[in-house]
């Protein structure tokens, strides 16, 4: 890493970290409607990993605004898509738990638990066929370790070492469910050890995850099979805008919220890329700014045609 990307990476999760707050406040202002899941507290696991994985295919769970942005989709058009509008990323049809943009191998959203697992397989598995080099990063959180797909998808990988990395975003609750109730262990990657290599990192730490994913890619496209990667992190707010939260305890929030990315990652810009207070000050700014742009640009935006409701539905005869 070096410090123009350390500053971009600063950029896109203060960005992420905007953004969300916005969402959540047109949410509440009712101009966005259906399930919205806040990325808050894990923009360091969503912009370090998408930034280390540039190549390859990326197949993101429903919690995926900042991974969005930070794959290349720009902050308007992902803004759009949450308020339901025609100039939304999938035309206002999907909302926020389907950002789906093929021409940037971003493969966002499935509000199935787990449910993206086999997909990412199954792309994977046309990788190997194809010769590719490049590799696909399944994202997903502590829960869907619990699926039966989940084990399926190691098997398979494994068997085929095909070129996958499976990212778990360990926040340790499932929904509200806390995982000492769900697994007998903290450490989900134990579930995957017997079938491939494993990592873990600290999810709150940018470069760490950057670092991290940066390794387990090469090793996917060496040749070397899957990788399983466990990642760390903690969400600052519920499992949705729906969701009080108040399963958590305030001492738990209170440890949670003193390991923000946010924090930690402007310290190591301060004081080992000898940022100055002015520079970060300017990219803050900056996202404030595209935030701002963005809701102004979904509330200027059409509303999608009634006729859109039939477009897309079957397979069009070429």
């Amino acid at each position: 890493m070096n410090k123009l990307l350390a500053e971009e990476m600063y950029y896109l999760m203060t960005l992420g970290r905007k953004f969300e707050y916005a969402a959540k406040e047109n949410y509440m202002k009712g101009n966005v409607s259906g399930f919205l899941h806040l990325d808050i507290g894990q923009e360091a696991l969503s912009v370090g990993a998408i930034k280390a994985f540039e190549k390859g295919d990326v197949f993101a769970t429903y919690r995926e605004h900042v991974m969005a942005i930070a794959r290349g989709l720009e902050p308007k058009a992902v803004m759009a898509e949450l308020f339901g509008k025609v100039n939304g990323v999938s035309g206002g049809k999907g909302g926020s738990m389907h950002l789906f943009e093929p021409s940037r191998f971003f493969y966002g959203g499935d509000a199935i638990v787990g449910g993206h697992i086999p997909n990412a397989v199954g792309c994977a598995y046309a990788r190997n066929l194809q010769g590719s080099e490049d590799g696909v990063m399944v994202i997903f959180g502590d829960g869907a370790t619990n699926g039966g797909a989940f084990f399926e998808s190691l098997n398979i990988a494994a068997t085929h070492k095909l070129p996958l990395l499976f990212l778990c975003e360990n926040n340790e609750y499932a929904i509200g469910t806390n995982i000492k109730y769900t697994a007998p262990f903290r450490e989900q990657a134990k579930k995957a050890e017997p079938y491939m290599m494993t990592l873990s990192v600290d999810g709150m730490k940018a470069e760490a995850v950057y670092e991290t994913i940066k390794e387990a890619q090469k090793l996917i496209e060496d040749g070397h099979g899957p990788v399983f990667v466990e990642a760390f992190t903690c969400r600052f707010e519920g499992h949705s805008v729906s969701d009080s939260n108040s399963y958590r305890s305030t001492q738990e929030m209170k440890h949670c919220k003193a390991k923000d990315p946010l924090v930690h990652f402007k310290k190591e810009l301060l004081e080992r890329w000898m940022c100055s207070d002015k520079e970060l000050e300017k990219i803050e700014k900056k996202a404030q700014t595209m935030v701002d742009e963005a809701v102004v640009f979904a509330e200027n935006s059409e509303e999608p045609n009634a006729a859109a409701l039939f477009e897309h539905v079957f397979t069009e005869e070429v």
